[in-house]
């Protein structure tokens, strides 16, 4: 009897990691609502009105991509999103460029910086899932 005791202890154990194993997978295999492609706009600056695309993916906190317009594209250096705020972060030749935005109502705007000083504004609106 102490025998069979044992040995339904022991199912239900691994029932009981399974199912916790089973259940953080799926938490972690879910994306972020950044995940995805951006199609944005930037105002002001040098340039304005123009048009770039962010392809982001969201880990948590950590947001990885990149940004592609006209001229070209390129790798973004770092990237974070916590609770509703963006900030990205792009070297270039011209000088290391932030990105910070806020998510709301699946829209991001915000505010782009050169080296520190205010470069204008963006807004960014997620592309329609392409099947």
């Amino acid at each position: 009897m102490k025998r069979i005791s044992l040995c339904l202890l022991g199912i239900l154990m691994l029932v009981l990691a399974a199912s916790a194993a089973a259940s953080q997978q799926d938490k972690a295999s879910k994306p972020g609502p950044l995940t995805g492609s951006w199609e944005c706009t930037a105002h002001g600056g040098s340039q304005d009105g123009t048009k770039f695309t962010l392809d982001l993916q969201q880990d948590g906190e950590n947001v990885t991509g990149t940004v592609a317009s006209d001229e070209g594209g390129m790798d973004i250096t770092s990237a974070t999103f916590k609770g509703d705020a963006l900030e990205i972060r792009l070297e270039t030749p011209d000088g290391v460029y932030v990105l910070t935005g806020k998510l709301k109502d699946g829209q991001l705007t915000g505010k782009v910086t050169l080296e520190g000083k205010d470069n204008g504004t963006w807004e960014g609106k997620k592309a329609a899932a392409t099947k």
